[in-house]
């Protein structure tokens, strides 16, 4: 199927996200201005399930107001979909999600700086799991549970979001917002107190609900592959990002034969060091490029130089024993063994950094004489220790 991401509602698989805490009527809300009402000139987007991520409270309030029965009538989320003749949604006990805490415990609420940190990470492995769908468009609601939880879905999908995905806040008219009787506009006439002094009568058939789309600045490009399809916690993915905005430093640390880039460290073999030490030493020192070694055939001046230079940027004491036996025992014949090193220290960046590895890239040239340099400029490489926590 060809999909178009700016045709979300087209996607076969179409999620409404949410955070929700005591008033699940976010849910009903939302689903009733995206499919029911959309603003005019935009297209219904109607969800094939439903997606709330809450603490214990939470999800009481969700279960027993939209999925349980009461008073011989289904539960409101039901109600709507029967009141405007909507297909099935798949949206039960399994799709309310509730936060988890301390050893892993559902969270009963909110309160402290610790559950912060749970709910953030939660809230992130969520975004994580449902924008990995390539053929799911993820919708997601910000109106809902409190603002830490809205902020930490919308900072989220920020770090998240695909083409496809969409964010939006939805607004009711007076006075039937935070009306906790009031689920949606009804299509018959549906009388609800308000909680004024003395209380009015009004019209649920009345009120006006909207949707406002909010602007994602999706940074997903600038995450590395193991951040988008493993598992990270929020701190970490956001530290990732900002990374990838931050001016580009490359820092080498020959002690330790470790680099940083892009605000992550990076252990290699003894091999990559020397190849990223050399490179780094004749970029910052303003040298051409190295040119690469003759096929197939002896080079020893090829030889003499890498050698000079690895010494240059490490030291003659810091030469790694492995390094010099390998160029040793290829007599002058070095073009196989440069270019297997040379490969896999561009796999190792770029399994590293994801997108942001371009700026730490190493340029092979244009000619049929192969000639490598570092992309960053050489007043972004510094050669210094790396803390580990660095």
């Amino acid at each position: 199927m060809d999909l178009n991401p700016d045709q979300p509602h087209r996607y076969p698989r179409r999620i409404l996200l949410a955070a929700t805490g005591l008033s699940p009527q976010i849910v009903t809300e939302t689903l009733y201005a995206l499919a029911v009402r959309p603003a005019e000139g935009r297209p219904a987007y109607v969800p094939t399930e439903v997606r709330l991520i809450t603490t214990v409270r939470g999800r009481e309030q969700a279960i027993n107001n939209l999925l349980m029965s009461a008073a011989g009538r289904p539960g409101w989320f039901r109600r709507l979909r029967t009141d405007y003749s909507l297909p099935e949604i798949r949206f039960d006990e399994s799709c309310i999600h509730v936060i988890a805490g301390a050893n892993g415990l559902p969270m009963e609420d909110i309160r402290t700086p610790g559950d912060n940190e749970y709910a953030a990470d939660y809230i992130t492995a969520i975004v994580r799991e449902l924008t990995g769908d390539t053929a799911a468009a993820l919708h997601v609601s910000l109106a809902g549970g409190r603002k830490t939880m809205g902020f930490y879905l919308g900072y989220a999908l920020s770090l998240f979001a695909r083409p496809q995905d969409r964010l939006s806040h939805v607004l009711v008219s007076r006075p039937f917002e935070s009306n906790p009787d009031f689920y949606y506009p009804t299509p018959y006439d549906q009388v609800l107190q308000t909680r004024d002094a003395p209380p009015l009568a009004v019209n649920a058939r009345d009120a006006q609900i909207s949707l406002a789309e909010i602007p994602i600045v999706s940074l997903r490009h600038g995450l590395p592959k193991e951040l988008i399809e493993g598992k990270a916690t929020f701190n970490a993915t956001v530290a990732a990002a900002r990374a990838a905005l931050a001016p580009p430093e490359l820092i080498i640390d020959v002690r330790n034969r470790r680099i940083r880039a892009g605000g992550r460290v990076i252990d290699l073999e003894p091999a990559l060091f020397a190849v990223m030490a050399v490179l780094a030493y004749r970029t910052k020192a303003g040298l051409p490029p190295l040119r690469a070694p003759a096929k197939a055939c002896v080079d020893q001046e090829w030889c003499a130089e890498y050698l000079r230079d690895l010494a240059a940027a490490c030291g003659e004491l810091h030469i790694p024993d492995s390094v010099e036996d390998a160029i040793s025992a290829s007599k002058g014949v070095i073009d196989d063994y440069f270019a297997q090193k040379l490969s896999k220290l561009r796999r190792r960046i770029t399994t590293a950094l994801g997108p942001a590895a371009n700026t730490y890239g190493i340029d092979k040239g244009t000619s049929r004489q192969r000639h490598y340099k570092l992309a960053i400029p050489p007043e972004s490489i510094r050669f210094a220790q790396i803390d580990r926590a660095g």
